[in-house]
C-alpha cells in the first residue's frame, strides 16, 4: 500500500459516501482485534469478523453502539460487508476466493445483540457483584 489510509478514504468516499471515515477506521481496529483473539496471523473470514465487531462495538460503545453505527450509516452487518469489500478494491485488505459479501448478510440483528444483548451482559456483570 503506497498511499495512506485518509487519502485512500477520501476516493472511497468520491465513489462511495455511504459510511463515514470512523466507520473504516473501527473495521480495521475491529480486524486486528479479531486477528488478536484468535491469536494467529492468517485470514480472517466475514463471519469471525462480525464476531469481532460485534464484541468490541459492546466494549467500546455498551448502550450507545446502535447510536454509533446509525452515525456512521451502518444499518446492518451487511455494511460491514460493503465497507470490507471497499478496502478490499482499494488495495487496503486482501480477499480469498471463497469470501463473499454474502457473508455479511444478515449475520446478526443489531437490535438483539446491541440493545438486548448489553442489558443482558450488564445483568450478568450486575450478578457476579
Amino acid at each position: 500500500m503506497n498511499k495512506d489510509f485518509e487519502t485512500t478514504l477520501e476516493e472511497i468516499n468520491a465513489s462511495d459516501s455511504r459510511y463515514k471515515a470512523d466507520a473504516y477506521y473501527f473495521v480495521m481496529e475491529a480486524l486486528s482485534y479479531t486477528q488478536n483473539k484468535i491469536k494467529e496471523r492468517r485470514h480472517v473470514t466475514g463471519e469471525e469478523l462480525l464476531s469481532g465487531i460485534k464484541e468490541l462495538l459492546l466494549e467500546k460503545f455498551g448502550p450507545m453502539t446502535v447510536t454509533v453505527l446509525e452515525y456512521w450509516g451502518i444499518k446492518s452487518t451487511e455494511d460491514f460487508g460493503h465497507i470490507v469489500f471497499n478496502l478490499v478494491n482499494n488495495k487496503v485488505l486482501s480477499k480469498t476466493e471463497e469470501d463473499k459479501i454474502e457473508h455479511f448478510r444478515n449475520v446478526y440483528d443489531f437490535d438483539e445483540a446491541f440493545n438486548r444483548g448489553y442489558r443482558e451482559k450488564l445483568k450478568k456483570k450486575i450478578s457476579r457483584m
